[in-house]
């Protein structure tokens, strides 16, 4: 929210009360309590009539401190809240500065100021006329402006599909149904980090307003509606350390099922089909050798203005049982879309309305809307008893042999409702699909185990990231929306988020052959893949012969890579790392990776630049060092921009140097023992490097120590090979751990 007027002046209405100095401070072990009158005292008559700015510093974790700003303290403080990890006595108090690990914040007595220090330099502050109560037009707000130093940008506030920098933009955390091509966003996270070494997170789930150096453009602003806000600043220095230590705060991602890094195909939205038209999906897929792991049931699998019932369409699906075993036994895995509304014509609707299981309005009555389906309701997930209603209701398609579901929208949430517990509305608004993933997540755990669950979702806020995997969006089938995708992914990573995908070819609209060909290898080159669209169907065949060849390559690229790709889907887990993340998190330290936003780093060794042109005509920068081209063997010598033209079979996706990549043995699933028949191939590698091959819950089952001597193997026995550039591989026999240099090449 925008209060000035210029540099100088407050917008008509506009009253804030700035702290101007410390007049008093309390302290216990581990927290700072300061007093600041806002005005100078000169004498005590300076005393009446003059309000006291409260800022309270704590830490829950090292290298991270809390700043709460208060103006009256009475409010009632209405839920939810984020849930948050605490590690008790992080932080110690030497009179007007509270210190946590290598992370101090200071207070300045007079003039006021306060300073975030680390690593002996001054990372942000908050000096003259930065923090603020403010009154405006009879309500109430807490505003923070923290410096932002010259280079200094900032990333992140959730899934974001404009600008990659956020600098120079005003952006509201307020989840909504946007699309991919406008500034809203339906993943919301009030968090930032910056290259400067720290991040950001305001504890608040409701609407928090940011302008990025846009009204104050030396400084990112941000505020609340209320008397009092909380924010985070989080010590890196680096990008990734700052989302590990914002994931040890606000949630890690769970670990996904190795079956869900393969290929999902779906029925796509408003297409017509039935049981025939899914097999003979299925049967083409298999036909032309195109390895498929997941098929996805969308909307139409239940009746129309039925939405949800979680009842099968008995008009296209009369033996809902028997299609999903015949399925199964082919392979794959089953996902069924729902969403958290239930409409009136729905039988669950007045079940769930008489039990109140259903948001009301203030007067008692159940809130209603036309707008989706009609006279639809909304499910309470702040109930207990609504909760488990809804988690049985899904139960029964597990039971049916269901493996998963696309928990879809969870943004439109109304704000002139009341909650069974009393929750703020508006503090609910973005909170909402928390509970709502929640409840199917903790399904699915409950049904399937620790290590199947798995969740195809749309929209989030902060800790969101604990139920994985979410995507990107309605995208138009467009070049500039597949680009926008990317966009979107890449923010979401610098907000903490481990897993991410998007519709192949763009969901509106029937993408023109060149945009589906294109699209192939940025989907395919993601956490996960899913063929998806609206109105149109997404098997390749359809578009022409090439595109089923392009599939079936980078299908069969990504199951030779799983081995490298699930073991970083482990330390997303364990670290909170993204999977797919921006090149400035890899590389921090090279100016020109930091507004870099039509490439990623997949892992901490591909780099991947999808191509955004049907003439494949394509530009690219690559960070210092030998890298190998994955697919050509070609090396380009960084640092360096690269332009070329790439064939729709070719995508630049290059090995940075000193990688040892693990290469599954297998190409037609996800799935498989990587440790079996593994090739380590070794890239520009001089220094001791160690990998380890994970199972399926993600413990190491070998682990490969490579030197100048030769790589050593320990774990369980099974054949393995090594493979140097430009060479054969050479294979090293089940029984035998130690494979030297040069001995056994040709």
């Amino acid at each position: 929210m925008k209060f000035s007027d210029g540099y100088w002046h407050m917008r008509e209405g506009v009253h804030p009360l700035y702290p101007a100095q410390v007049h008093d401070h309390t302290a216990d072990r581990d927290s700072l309590m300061v007093y600041a009158p806002t005005k100078r005292l000169e004498h005590r008559g300076d005393t009446l009539n003059r309000p006291l700015v409260t800022v309270r510093a704590e830490s829950p974790m090292p290298d991270v401190i809390g700043v709460t700003v208060s103006h009256f303290s009475g409010e009632v403080s209405r839920g939810p809240f984020f849930e948050l990890s605490t590690v008790e006595g992080a932080a110690s108090v030497d009179g007007l500065t509270l210190t946590s690990g290598s992370l101090s914040v200071r207070f300045q007595r007079d003039p006021w100021r306060v300073e975030f220090v680390a690593a002996g330099k001054v990372l942000t502050t908050s000096g003259y006329k930065a923090m603020a109560v403010i009154e405006d037009g009879g309500l109430h707000y807490v505003r923070e402006q923290l410096t932002l130093g010259v280079g200094a940008y900032v990333y992140g506030l959730g899934e974001r599909f404009g600008a990659f920098v956020k600098n120079g933009q005003t952006v509201d955390i307020w989840n909504a149904d946007g699309g991919t091509s406008s500034e809203q966003a339906y993943k919301n996270v009030p968090f930032f980090l910056t290259n400067a070494g720290y991040g950001v997170f305001v504890d608040h789930p409701g609407l928090v307003s940011y302008e990025v150096g846009s009204e104050a453009v030396s400084r990112v602003q941000f505020s609340v509606a209320g008397q009092s806000m909380r924010y985070f600043v989080i010590y890196g220095p680096t990008p990734k350390e700052i989302l590990r230590k914002y994931t040890a705060l606000t949630g890690r991602p769970a670990l996904p099922p190795p079956w869900s890094f393969g290929l999902w195909l779906t029925t796509s939205f408003t297409t017509s089909y039935d049981e025939q038209t899914v097999t003979s999906f299925v049967d083409g897929m298999a036909a032309r050798e195109l390895p498929l792991s997941v098929f996805h049931f969308d909307t139409f699998w239940m009746r129309e203005f039925h939405w949800c019932d979680f009842e099968w369409d008995p008009r296209t699906f009369p033996d809902p049982r028997g299609m999903l075993k015949r399925l199964r036994e082919r392979g794959l895995r089953i996902s069924l879309w729902i969403n958290p509304y239930i409409a009136q014509r729905s039988a669950l609707f007045a079940e769930g309305a008489a039990a109140g299981f259903l948001v009301r309005r203030p007067d008692g009555g159940v809130w209603q809307t036309d707008k989706w389906q009609a006279g639809m309701g909304l499910v309470d997930f702040t109930n207990p008893a609504a909760r488990r209603w809804y988690a049985d209701k899904l139960r029964a398609q597990l039971d049916l042999g269901v493996d998963c579901f696309k928990s879809d929208f969870g943004e439109r949430v109304p704000t002139d409702v009341v909650w069974y517990d009393g929750g703020d509305p508006e503090r609910m608004h973005n909170y909402y699909t928390h509970l709502y993933n929640e409840t199917v997540f903790e399904l699915l755990r409950e049904h399937r185990g620790e290590a199947e669950a798995v969740l195809f979702a749309r929209s989030a806020t902060a800790g969101g990231q604990k139920f994985p995997v979410h995507w990107g969006g309605d995208s138009e089938s467009t070049l500039e929306s597949m680009a926008e995708s990317l966009r979107g992914g890449l923010s979401l990573a610098m907000s903490g988020f481990g897993f991410w995908s998007h519709d192949i070819g763009g969901f509106e609209g029937r993408p023109d052959p060149a945009v589906f060909k294109r699209w192939i290898p940025f989907g395919l080159l993601s956490s996960h893949s899913r063929l998806h669209g609206n109105q149109s169907y997404r098997v390749p065949w359809l578009f022409d012969d090439e595109a089923v060849d392009v599939l079936r390559a980078f299908t069969r690229l990504k199951h030779r890579l799983m081995p490298y790709l699930f073991a970083a889907a482990v330390t997303a887990h364990r670290e909170g790392v993204p999977v797919m993340r921006p090149m400035v998190a890899e590389f921090p330290e090279d100016p020109a990776c930091t507004h870099l936003d039509r490439q990623y780093m997949l892992g901490d060794n591909l780099m991947v630049a999808p191509v955004f042109s049907a003439s494949g005509e394509t530009a690219y920068y690559v960070p210092a060092g030998r890298w190998t081209h994955l697919l050509t063997g070609e090396v380009v010598e960084g640092p360096r921009w690269v332009r070329e033209v790439s064939g729709f079979d070719q995508v630049p996706v290059y090995v940075r140097p000193g990688t040892v990549l693990p290469w599954g043995a297998r190409d037609d699933r996800p799935d498989y023992d990587y440790a079996d028949g593994l090739t380590l191939r070794l890239f520009e590698v001089e220094a001791e490097t160690t990998v380890e091959i994970p199972a399926p819950d993600g413990s190491p089952v070998a682990t490969f120590t490579v030197t100048a001597e030769g790589v050593r193997r320990t774990g369980r026995p099974a054949p393995w090979r090594v493979e140097l550039p430009g060479q054969e591989p050479v294979d090293v026999a089940a029984g035998t751990d130690f494979w030297e240099r040069g001995r056994q090449l040709p």
